[in-house]
């Protein structure tokens, strides 16, 4: 197992911000490329994503995965785990936030035992720490 990975997404973008568009091809699969454009980010727009997108499924991935390991490793192996990473974009501003919401099957644990793990995902998982400059928040519960 190696104890580093890099991982890598390519964009190719045409034209100006407001009337250009692009694309991102996730190099793990080619199968997997998104259509972007300044539009969808600023506006939201059905069948084109935006770079928050991208960065609310690479959270709420990390979070499953991190909660999900700190379960297993107490010995509280989880049913499943569902986390849905809302990132927040403000026009002018940026990336102003990521809310986490997260059900969560787990025999034997209390919400207040829960909510321990959860907290703890939320500020350990790689990702979140590599979002330390914007507030990260969660709601979590037991399904």
């Amino acid at each position: 197992m190696p104890t580093t990975l890099t991982s890598e997404a390519t964009s190719v973008w045409t034209g100006d911000l407001p009337t250009g568009s692009g694309t991102v091809t996730l190099d793990s699969s080619h199968a997997a490329e998104f259509s972007v454009n300044w539009k969808a980010r600023a506006e939201g727009v059905s069948n084109t994503t935006n770079p928050e997108e991208l960065l609310a499924a690479a959270h709420a991935a990390c979070f499953a995965m991190a909660l999900a390991n700190a379960l297993g490793s107490a010995g509280h192996t989880p049913e499943s785990i569902q986390a849905t990473a809302a990132v927040t974009f403000a026009a002018g501003t940026g990336v102003i936030g990521s809310h986490l919401l997260v059900s969560a099957k787990i025999p034997g644990l209390t919400e207040a035992e829960f909510e321990v793990f959860a907290q703890d995902a939320k500020e350990n998982c790689p990702v979140s720490k590599a979002l330390a400059g914007i507030p990260i928040t969660i709601e979590a519960e037991l399904a």
